[in-house]
């Protein structure tokens, strides 16, 4: 009996579990939101990388940088922009992995208390 009355005691209550399932699945939600981000921003890089790639490496160009547009050449901004570009996949790579072990701990808490979303 007394095993039974101390898990009682260590449940959450249910404000408690559902504010915890809310909260979870909000992060979920922000991570997605942010890997779409990231995913347009690397998309747009490509296409400028694509663009740039057959031009002559002194031909002039326009970046901008922090809101200034500074005039450069395109062998000065095209290494720039392939090395944003794959820090921008490295970042996404860590986000679809944190991702990935966020909805398993969520998936872990739902099963855990039996929570079942129904729809709307």
């Amino acid at each position: 009996m007394s095993t039974s009355a101390e898990k009682q005691q260590q449940r959450p209550s249910d404000q408690e579990i559902v504010a915890q399932f809310n909260a979870m699945k909000q992060d979920l939600q922000a991570i997605a939101s942010k890997l779409g981000e990231l995913e347009q921003e690397k998309d747009e890089h490509k296409m400028v990388v694509d663009t740039m790639n057959p031009l002559n490496a002194d031909r002039k160009c326009f970046r901008l940088i922090n809101g200034v547009l500074v005039e450069r050449t395109v062998g000065d901004v095209l290494p720039a922009l392939k090395q944003n570009m794959d820090n921008i996949d490295k970042i996404v790579q860590q986000l679809v992995q944190s991702y990935k072990k966020k909805e398993e701990e969520f998936m872990a808490f739902q099963k855990k208390w039996n929570i079942q979303v129904k729809p709307q």
